[in-house]
């Protein structure tokens, strides 16, 4: 599914994005965590496509699957 997702130095200064665009990763989990439904996303940005949305979603999940806890969480 990441094959959607690219990384490239000369694009968005490295930044994950949809491959092909400029739509960066973290717009597109922006715009979920501040509501935006996926009809939303792809009405503001037509030429990505829900797959792209869901291969930003699973690009964030892989991205949180890491062995240790890399910083002390400090209880609320």
């Amino acid at each position: 599914m990441h094959d959607r997702i690219e990384l490239n130095p000369l694009v968005c200064h490295g930044k994950p994005v949809i491959r092909g665009t400029r739509v960066m990763v973290s717009t597109i989990l922006g715009a979920l965590a501040a509501g935006d439904t996926i009809e939303m996303i792809l009405e503001d940005y037509p030429h990505i496509e829900r797959e792209d949305i869901a291969a930003a979603l699973a690009f964030a999940s892989d991205l949180t699957q890491f062995e240790d806890v890399p910083f002390e969480m400090n209880p609320a």
